[in-house]
């Protein structure tokens, strides 16, 4: 019998050497492999539960660091090859590390990738009572769709500063047992008006109030008792004043769990995937990297990426700067020099082509649904500004790290020339003259309460990472 390309036309065999062909996962992935995929799934699922804000998140990362064998780090001590080492930056980003065999001086391997997500805060002064019933007042924080977010059940996560010093962890609506929040909206029978608001309007920033109470306490005089009674509950339960308010971060999220989507289980959908989907992948691939790398791994969970990476807790800073100028040193290396000789996967997701929605991706450039990690060359707006997109050495290095490790990987832009844009921490770390891609997760619905990911597209992911994180 002849065999198969025997049969075939000279175009299809040249076609074969010639032609990038990207590749539906679900095609070539074996059974055994797509096991894999799904027990991945399983703990990332777990960590999306237990993180659902950059504070949970940077507590959960900690403890699987933790459990996995990583001490605290103490910038005074001269570690060698195969010392594993976390650092907490004020509660809201983490930064994990395993020492390599090389010399720092040669760079060191880092990933990077947020943990906060678009949600909505509430204000310094939140707590209203009007048509005797009581709300907190919010400001969004990030991105979002405003008009999502009435109707969802949410949970109130952070924490209170009280005026003693002593602070206070709230942690309301995830237990099936807890009561839940919600923003209001209008019935359609009465929205005839709202509907005239363009959608970017049709929730106005000052309209997501929070419903949470409508009972009074029980007296005769006195107003705003429905306030009142939420006041004095909150009392009861934390010894808080309405004063406490002031110096607290309290956050709303959607309080449903991460779910498999669709009848192959093959995605899950969740909240604050963008990007707690990177940031999984990438510490779980440095917490089963192998017990020493030749190069040192450097990973960041980092917050603040979804206003613009400012603050003290933002990749804007310094902080990374500093960790590895702390790890340096006592080894007698000028961090500019380590820093001048890294790699960089700037951990972050990116739009993944909705068939519903096709105008606004140019579909020879954008990234799809299972076929795999995406490479993000540049992110930025119009002309490419706010982005610092990467050369063609450092895309070929990383083409060719994965493709020696079989890594499953494409290309994507995030959405049409003058149409899409957006930004990663990429450009505050290629600040750094480290050479940096962007690499990361295809996410359909981004910035939604709910957004959604392959599963073997996460999988994919966490070998990119271990890819890295092993060489």
């Amino acid at each position: 019998m002849a065999n198969t390309e025997e049969k075939k036309s000279p175009a299809e065999i040249l076609a074969k050497q010639l032609v990038f062909k990207k590749e539906h996962l679900g095609k070539t992935l074996s059974a055994e492999q797509l096991a894999e995929v799904q027990a991945f799934g399983e703990g990332y699922k777990k960590f999306l539960d237990e993180g659902k804000t950059e504070r949970r998140a940077a507590a959960a990362a900690e403890k699987m660091l933790v459990s996995a064998g990583f001490v605290p780090f103490d910038r005074k001590k001269k570690y060698v090859p195969g010392d594993r080492i976390f650092q907490r930056n004020r509660g809201k980003a983490i930064i994990a590390a395993v020492v390599g065999s090389q010399s720092l001086e040669l760079g060191v391997n880092i990933m990077a990738a947020h943990i906060d997500s678009p949600r909505v805060d509430l204000k310094q002064v939140p707590l209203y009572e009007s048509g005797e019933l009581a709300y907190f007042k919010t400001h969004y924080y990030g991105g979002i769709k405003k008009y999502q977010w009435p109707t969802v059940p949410l949970a109130l996560h952070g924490v209170i500063c009280k005026n003693d010093g002593s602070a206070i962890d709230v942690n309301i609506g995830e237990d099936d047992n807890d009561p839940i929040f919600v923003i209001t909206d209008l019935l359609p029978h009465l929205a005839a008006e709202q509907y005239k608001r363009p959608a970017n309007k049709l929730i106005a920033g000052e309209e997501l109030n929070i419903l949470i109470g409508s009972l009074p306490f029980k007296d005769e005089k006195g107003s705003e008792l429905v306030k009142l009674n939420i006041l004095k509950l909150l009392n009861e339960k934390y010894g808080i004043t309405e004063a406490d308010f002031l110096s607290a971060e309290l956050e709303c999220v959607p309080n449903y769990k991460a779910r498999d989507i669709g009848f192959d289980r093959s995605m899950i959908g969740a909240y604050g995937q963008d990007d707690r989907v990177c940031a999984y992948t990438a510490l779980k691939a440095t917490i089963d990297a192998v017990k020493i790398p030749d190069k040192t791994i450097v990973t960041v969970l980092t917050d603040k990426e979804e206003t613009g990476s400012d603050g003290n807790t933002g990749l804007n800073s310094d902080y990374l700067r500093y960790f590895i100028a702390d790890l340096a040193e006592p080894h007698g290396f000028q961090p500019r020099h380590v820093l001048s000789a890294s790699l960089c996967l700037s951990a972050d997701v990116n739009a993944a082509f909705d068939p519903t929605f096709p105008d606004v991706l140019e579909k020879q450039n954008a990234s799809y649904v299972n076929y795999g990690v995406v490479i993000t060359k540049f992110t930025g707006r119009g002309g490419k500004g706010g982005t610092s997109d990467a050369s063609a050495e450092t895309v070929g290095r990383v083409r060719r790290l994965f493709d020696e490790n079989g890594v499953v990987w494409q290309t994507g832009e995030l959405g049409k020339v003058d149409l899409g844009g957006g930004g990663t921490v990429a450009l505050y770390i290629a600040n750094m003259n480290v050479d940096t891609i962007d690499v990361g997760v295809p996410i359909l619905a981004m910035h939604a309460p709910l957004e959604i990911a392959a599963k073997t597209d996460i999988y994919m992911t966490y070998k990119a990472f271990l890819a890295l994180a092993n060489s």
